[in-house]
């Protein structure tokens, strides 16, 4: 491997955890469902409940698995092949970056023009 290639520019990705998004490409196009991870060094995220994988897990071994067997797991996507899904107009859209009026950065959805607020899941006690 060269060490002395440059490395291209990471881009910051704008979806996040908790995103309600839809699936626009692959084999569960149309699915849709929120965001469990983001991988922006590898332009992925897991969405919960799409591009389920069988993996064949052997009893023991480093993790300590009691029991061996086929796991169903939730492979990363890539990036660009899912939408975040409006909470306002409930459409797929793509963003766009603004400034608010206090000077915070927020998206915007392209459709209906709202900023998007992510909703904060607090854990009732």
């Amino acid at each position: 491997m060269l060490r002395n290639k440059v490395q291209p520019n990471r881009r910051w990705l704008d979806l996040a955890p908790g995103d309600p998004v839809i699936v626009t490409a692959g084999k569960d196009k149309g699915k849709q469902g929120e965001v469990l991870r983001t991988l922006p060094e590898r332009h992925k995220i897991v969405v919960k409940g799409v591009n389920i994988l069988k993996r064949h897990q052997k009893a023991g071994g480093q993790r300590n698995v009691a029991q061996g067997g086929v796991v169903d797991f939730e492979a990363p996507l890539d990036y660009s092949n899912v939408m975040l899904v409006c909470p306002s107009c409930g459409r797929p859209t793509r963003t766009k970056h603004t400034i608010l009026e206090s000077g915070a950065r927020a998206i915007e959805c392209r459709h209906c023009g709202e900023p998007y607020e992510r909703v904060r899941k607090t854990e009732a006690q």
